[in-house]
């Protein structure tokens, strides 16, 4: 079997919800010498982005979701482990999805892809309010708030954390990235963040980018 070929076989054991195709399908790309990470992005979370496009187009359901999540976790516990970083602390992430939200899914991928890339990533969790996103930026001085929202009902809380950030007078110096399914790039820019993500490789593109300027 080719590189390519296990990698797709990755991510089709978190489309097809196949808990234990994942995990040996994680442990055949150690055995197989491709780096943990480029079996994260390439495979397992490659499945999860399709899944979450079955899942916006009604064809996947919640339940199909968890289902998912968890495949993709015990993939995770794999390979996690085997992630080398290099160098001290890379810079400082505080992430949560917005209040009245409890999706999380997006979110917990980013925060394990950042943390396995050196960045030290405080996860606040779902149903964050704007005032705990603040709290924790002024506590651990961070770099960048990352903010999740899944519903259009619930995007609505990003400019309100972004309104926080700015009134306790840390926008000049923390960096906001925001991600969701409604969420878009004009959204971002109508609100003043500094980047939307669009997925959980994306994420980590931008953040690398937002902290070397």
């Amino acid at each position: 079997m080719s590189k390519e070929e296990l990698l797709k076989k990755m991510a089709d054991s978190v489309v097809n919800l196949d808990v234990e195709e994942a995990k040996k399908s994680a442990e055949e790309a150690l055995k197989m010498g491709i780096p943990p990470l480029e079996a994260i992005n390439k495979g397992l979370a490659k499945g999860l982005q399709k899944v979450g496009e079955l899942f916006e187009n009604k064809e996947y359901f919640l339940a199909d979701m968890i289902m998912a999540a968890d495949a993709f976790k015990e993939g995770m516990e794999v390979l996690t482990p085997h992630i080398k970083t290099e160098g001290s602390k890379k810079g400082v992430i505080v992430i949560g999805t917005v209040k009245d939200d409890v999706h999380d899914l997006g979110k917990n991928v980013v925060s394990t892809l950042l943390a396995s890339e050196g960045y030290a990533v405080y996860d606040l969790g779902i149903d964050v309010p704007a005032e705990e996103f603040v709290k924790k930026a002024k506590e651990v001085d961070a770099d960048i708030i990352g903010l999740s929202a899944l519903l259009t009902t619930t995007m609505e809380r990003i400019p309100e954390v972004i309104e926080a950030i700015r009134k306790e007078g840390l926008r000049d110096r923390v960096r906001i990235i925001i991600g969701g399914r409604p969420v878009t790039s004009e959204f971002a820019e109508e609100v003043g963040a500094d980047a939307y993500c669009e997925d959980a490789i994306k994420a980590l593109e931008i953040v690398k980018e937002l902290l070397e300027v």
